[in-house]
Parts: C-alpha cells; sequence; structure tokens
C-alpha cells in the first residue's frame, strides 16, 4: 500500500500545510503504508499549451518534471494534496499539476485509487479549498475520503488539533484503501463520468487514438 503526499506550499520547511501533509502520511504509515512526499516547489512544471497531443498519442512535448511526478501518482495506491489558501484556490504549481492533467481526467486514470486534501488559510476559505482539491481526485476518478482546513490567523494552537484530525485522515485513508470503507454516492458518481467520457472519446476516436485505445484496452469500449 503505498501513499503519496504533495506539498505545495512556497514555504518549505516552515510550512504549515507541510505539517498537515506529514500528519497524514503519519497516519497512513501507522495503518501499514508506505509513503512519500513530494514538495512541488522542487519541481519544474511547465504550463499546459492545450495542444492536444496526450490526447492523440499519450505524450506531451514539454520537458520537465511532470512525467516522473505523474509516474508517482499512478503508481500510489493513495494521493493526499496539500496547498495553502491563495485567493480562494491552490498554489500556482498544483494548479499546473491539475492542467496537464487533461488525459487523465479524459482517462479516468485514477479509477479504483484514493485520496484527500489538507489546507491552511490565514483567516479563511480554507474548507473550500480542501472541497475544490477532492473534487480534483474524484473528477480524476479517485474516490475522496475526507479532508482537513486550518485557518491559523485566529488561533495559531489550531494547526496542533489540526495535525491530529490529519493522523486521522491518515488511517481513514489507508483503510479506505484496504477496502474497510465504502462510497456508495462516489462509485456512482464514477460510474456516470466514465460513461460520459467514454462517449465522448468515443465519438473523437480518430483524433484522440490514445484516448481511445486506452479505453478498449480498460474493457469500457468495445473496438470498432
Amino acid at each position: 500500500m503505498k501513499v503519496l503526499g504533495l506539498n505545495a506550499s512556497p514555504r518549505g520547511e516552515e510550512s504549515r500545510t507541510l505539517r498537515l501533509v506529514e500528519a497524514v502520511l503519519a497516519g497512513a504509515r501507522e495503518e501499514g503504508a508506505e509513503t512519500k512526499l513530494v514538495d512541488l516547489y522542487t519541481l519544474r512544471i511547465e504550463y499546459c499549451t492545450a495542444c492536444g497531443s496526450c490526447y492523440a498519442t499519450g505524450d506531451c512535448p514539454l520537458m520537465d518534471d511532470f512525467p516522473d511526478l505523474f509516474d508517482d501518482i499512478l503508481d500510489a495506491d493513495g494521493v493526499v494534496l496539500g496547498s495553502p489558501n491563495y485567493i480562494d484556490s491552490v498554489t500556482a504549481p498544483l494548479k499546473a499539476v491539475f492542467d496537464r492533467m487533461a488525459d487523465a481526467i479524459h482517462c479516468q486514470m485514477l479509477t479504483g485509487k484514493f485520496g484527500c486534501s489538507v489546507c491552511t488559510a490565514g483567516g479563511s476559505g480554507q474548507d473550500e479549498v480542501v472541497a475544490y482539491m477532492n473534487r480534483v481526485l474524484t473528477t480524476l476518478g479517485a474516490t475522496a475520503v475526507g479532508g482537513v482546513g486550518v485557518a491559523v490567523g485566529w488561533d495559531p494552537t489550531a494547526l496542533e488539533r489540526a495535525e491530529g484530525e490529519a493522523v486521522n485522515l491518515g488511517k481513514k485513508l489507508a483503510e479506505s484503501i484496504r477496502g474497510e470503507h465504502t462510497y456508495p454516492e462516489q462509485e456512482e458518481l464514477h460510474r456516470q463520468r466514465r460513461e460520459y467520457f467514454r462517449r465522448l472519446v468515443s465519438a473523437n476516436r480518430d483524433l484522440w487514438r490514445h484516448e481511445y485505445d486506452w479505453y478498449v484496452a480498460m474493457g469500457w469500449i468495445e473496438e470498432e
């Protein structure tokens, strides 16, 4: 059982978001998971140019650290997303990662995986950013098991309490990977979304050959 944590805070070792991500990973380790932490600010992730190459071939012409990061994501059973609240959203490096995953969304490449999200804020908006990150996870095909958000500006001691919640979230993430929790509403959402993209990919099979072949290989489309 492998769990990958992505920290999208620019503050390095002083990051309060990092503390939450590390707490989730610690909880997952208590349940037997092997964990890995990635600081997105140490990577070079170029902006998506909407060229469509990934739809057609599965390859991206941009030369940066994204392919290795994406390999880590695909290799993981669980993914933890962490970002501070930057104007009611995630920081730029994490958004750049999301934008580079359009092919993964079409192909629902995170199907069968689980994830969760954590966010720190100065005064507010942390829960909205957690919800956004979890929505990205489900859009990619993963099942979101929960999140932790904390506003530290009003009460600096709140972070320590949030770390305790994050440890429990990590345990739940590992338990979910083992099948100890079920999410029927999300399972139905995944079914509907996969059917939506199946029809979209099928309609564009001449242009999006890589994606069409993916659906055939997954058994989600019968090759015509």
